[in-house]
């Protein structure tokens, strides 16, 4: 079986490849496809925007495709930034940490809670053939603590562990991240009679 990955995010890619191995499936990754653009993501949710991807890449590369959209929602910001974690307050994470620590200040919700969200979808052709969501249950840490990880790692703080995602090692995260939970739902649905095979 042939997949492609529609991320550009080596992080991502790193983790959803780790979360595959040992299937008989031979990954494909964007890089392979230079000369396709992003699409728009224009869904609500982030089922929405993981199924959009899913079905543009499909089309666009004739390959099986899953993709995926994540994010963090903050309770104390009313969901923020959710859909819009990837773009919010421009691209440096310490400036988008500055700004969210500053906004909960302000409203008098620091150490509220949040979680990770990560919808996967699979399209082949015109059609999406699987979809699942994961999340991870959290709050805002004090302060960004933790130099593993990546993204919103270093302010989300999961108490069974009393460390935020990005001062746990890479093993720890994978048992209870959002993609972790995401994937592995992703993998027992490939493993199954109900994903296609090649012809």
């Amino acid at each position: 079986m042939q997949l492609l990955v529609a991320t550009t995010n080596l992080h991502k890619l790193s983790e959803i490849r780790a979360f595959l191995t040992g299937l008989e499936i031979e990954l494909h990754a964007l890089d392979e496809w230079p000369g396709v653009p992003a699409p728009e993501e224009t869904g609500a949710t982030f089922g929405d925007n993981a199924r959009q991807k899913a079905l543009y890449y499909a089309r666009t590369t004739g390959r099986m495709t899953v993709a995926d959209d994540s994010g963090l929602e903050i309770d104390g910001l009313q969901g923020e930034p959710g859909i819009h974690s990837a773009r919010f307050n421009g691209a440096s994470y310490p400036e988008k940490f500055r700004v969210i620590y500053a906004r909960l200040a302000k409203a008098g919700q620091l150490g509220c809670r949040a979680r990770f969200v990560c919808a996967l979808a699979v399209a082949r052709g015109t059609d999406v053939l699987f979809e699942t969501q994961g999340t991870v249950e959290g709050r805002i840490a004090e302060a960004p603590a933790g130099e593993a990880g990546f993204g919103y790692d270093p302010i989300f703080f999961y108490p069974p562990y009393g460390k935020t995602l990005a001062d746990v090692s890479r093993e720890q995260k994978a048992v209870v991240s959002h993609r972790g939970r995401a994937v592995r739902a992703l993998r027992a649905w490939l493993s199954s009679d109900a994903a296609p095979r090649d012809p």
